[in-house]
């Protein structure tokens, strides 16, 4: 009687103990109004490269893939610099400030190709645009949470002449 008594009890607390793992451990899609999943969507970070064309695009955690806004971002510079045939420009890649200093290196140099790679799809010949990475080295935001870490994993395009 009192053995199976201790077995409910801790089964009880065991399961009570699964459902609260679970909980702390859910995932939400958007944390801020300034992100969606751990990509940062808000503006006051981003600058214009020329007018009505933001000059940057934002990254997930350790990811070199160009989101929906980044590929509607980089649309408007292709266009801005097909129409601007004399501009070449430097795209800059960054990361958050987890990491080792040549893991960020690598991963913004990743991000700046990735960025790189898609303005040459809409006709910008690899000539005009260069590569550069600062890693974890130029942050925007140099705060140590998940909003401030989503800001500095970005690839920034800017004018070389």
């Amino acid at each position: 009687m009192n053995l199976s008594k201790i077995l409910k009890n801790g089964f009880l607390i065991i399961l009570a103990s699964l459902v609260l793992t679970a909980c702390a451990t859910k995932k939400t899609t958007t944390t801020t109004g300034q992100m969606q999943g751990d990509t940062y969507t808000g503006t006051d970070t981003v600058k214009e490269l020329a007018k009505g064309v933001p000059d940057r695009v934002f990254f997930a955690t350790n990811e070199t893939i160009l989101t929906t806004a980044s590929r509607e971002t980089l649309r408007k510079q292709a266009g801005w610099l097909r129409k601007n045939s004399d501009v070449n420009v430097i795209l800059e890649g960054h990361a958050d400030e987890r990491g080792t200093r040549e893991y960020n290196l690598a991963l913004g140099e990743r991000r700046a190709n990735s960025a790189k790679d898609y303005l040459m799809t809409y006709g910008i010949s690899s000539d005009r645009i260069s590569v550069l990475s600062y890693g974890k080295e130029r942050p925007v935001d140099s705060g140590s949470n998940p909003l401030a870490w989503s800001k500095n994993r970005r690839s920034v395009t800017v004018k070389a002449n």
